[in-house]
């Protein structure tokens, strides 16, 4: 019995060093309109607050962070003169080492301002193959248009073992 609670106890234990975020509920209806940063975290179940600029930094220490996309990652998207809170949008998949599908909100204006976009191209056009440039789909428009933008990269949804400590 001792060796069963014991048993029990380190079971207990370790899953609190666990090194994964919780994970996004399936099947989560997510109201429209809604805004990109709300989206993306309900969707990745990374638990970040702040404009959509600020996750690359919030993220350090917390959150996995790098330059290679992953399923479930989420693209940070710096901010700009016309969009002063950056992006943020959720990888959906892979579709060759320079380019994406992502599922994001309110990445377009007018009546879809507020829309949810699902499976939407994201192109890294970066000169050294980085994800540090990138252009994204437009809706509506048919193509990714030319503006390219600074992105600083992917925050993974597993937790740094250092913050779970």
């Amino acid at each position: 019995m001792r060796r069963l609670a014991a048993a029990l106890l380190l079971l207990a234990l370790a899953a609190c060093g666990t090194s994964r975020a919780p994970a996004p509920t399936p099947g989560l209806a997510i109201a429209e309109p809604v805004s990109c940063v709300p989206y993306a975290r309900a969707r990745s179940g990374i638990q970040l607050q702040g404009d959509a600029w600020t996750w690359w930094d919030a993220a350090a220490g917390r959150y996995a962070r790098g330059r290679a996309p992953q399923p479930g990652s989420v693209l940070v998207i710096d901010r700009t003169a016309r969009m002063r809170d950056g992006h943020v949008a959720v990888v959906a998949q892979l579709v060759n080492p320079r380019e994406v599908l992502v599922d994001h909100a309110n990445w377009a204006s007018g009546a879809a301002r507020g829309r949810i976009a699902t499976a939407q191209r994201v192109v890294d056009v970066s000169a050294r193959n980085d994800w540090s440039l990138v252009r994204v789909w437009y809706p509506g428009s048919g193509d990714l248009g030319t503006t390219a933008y600074r992105a600083r990269g992917f925050v993974h949804p597993r937790i740094e073992m250092a913050a779970a400590r």
